[in-house]
């Protein structure tokens, strides 16, 4: 598959808001920014993750690569686009409507289910995966007994769990996290996600991806634990690992430098297999 690769003048970061639609017909406003030029990469955040939680390794990537971060309300999501399935449709939608090629997908956590279910049922979208603390095999649930109205303190302990640097927790998430969660049907939405999450175990289908995939994942991940990494490196049949010590279940947010040098080397690898195979 050739490379999707943008070599016009580097575009400006650009904020923007687009319509997406789900299996439910319903629109879904989508925040989307892009910056840099080269080879062309989509971040995909987890449930509670944010384009700015990408913020750090695109700055170092924006010399030589195009990055595109999708941003979904996950927990605004109802009836059939709330689940790992719905979000695969919307994202595939996006895909579809304004990228235009294969690119690699960047996933963390939840949004690494939604990279590998893509890659998996639409191979012509995605060029490589780059995935980091993926569900999909192995993860530890963040809501079980969770309380309906959670509070900021429990919030602060099951967000700091994220972590194995506790100062690298931003107050600013917890704010979010707890108005997102108290809202009418947000702390349902979060539970009707994660469950859809650990139902969709894809053991059986990582044989079917033969993209090129390198992991990035944190020794100290408590969510997606390192025995989840030896099993995605066991069974897909093209895959890689870069270890980050001292790091948990956000290495793009503890170790962003780490994650930016690992994608670096893993894209000049995908140059060098398609100059082989030309």
């Amino acid at each position: 598959m050739p490379p999707t690769t943008d070599t016009s003048s580097p575009p400006q970061a650009s904020p923007a808001t687009v319509t997406l639609r789900g299996p439910s017909g319903v629109d879904i406003a989508a925040s989307v920014r892009e910056e840099g030029s080269g080879h062309r990469f989509v971040f995909l955040h987890g449930l509670v993750g944010l384009n700015e939680h990408w913020e750090e390794v695109v700055r170092d990537l924006v010399d030589e690569a195009r990055c595109t971060t999708l941003e979904l309300p996950l927990l605004d999501l109802r009836g059939p686009d709330c689940s790992v399935q719905g979000v695969t449709e919307i994202t595939e939608s996006y895909l579809d409507e304004h990228i235009g090629g294969p690119s690699v997908l960047v996933g963390n956590s939840f949004g690494g289910h939604v990279a590998l279910r893509i890659a998996r049922d639409r191979p012509d979208l995605v060029r490589g995966l780059v995935l980091a603390g993926s569900s999909g095999l192995i993860e530890r649930t963040m809501v079980k007994g969770a309380p309906v109205r959670p509070s900021r303190e429990w919030l602060r302990e099951k967000i700091g769990e994220l972590f194995y640097d506790k100062s690298k927790v931003a107050e600013s998430d917890i704010d979010r996290a707890h108005a997102a969660l108290n809202a009418r049907g947000g702390a349902r939405a979060m539970v009707r996600l994660s469950k859809t999450a650990r139902r969709n175990h894809m053991g059986d289908d990582l044989a079917q991806i033969r993209c090129p995939t390198l992991l990035i994942w944190g020794r100290e991940d408590i969510v997606t634990p390192p025995s989840a990494a030896q099993g995605f490196l066991d069974l897909l049949p093209d895959a890689r690992i870069a270890w980050i010590d001292e790091c948990g279940h956000a290495p793009m947010i503890e170790a962003p430098a780490t994650f930016a040098g690992a994608m670096r080397d893993f894209a000049r690898e995908l140059d060098r297999r398609d100059s082989e195979s030309s």
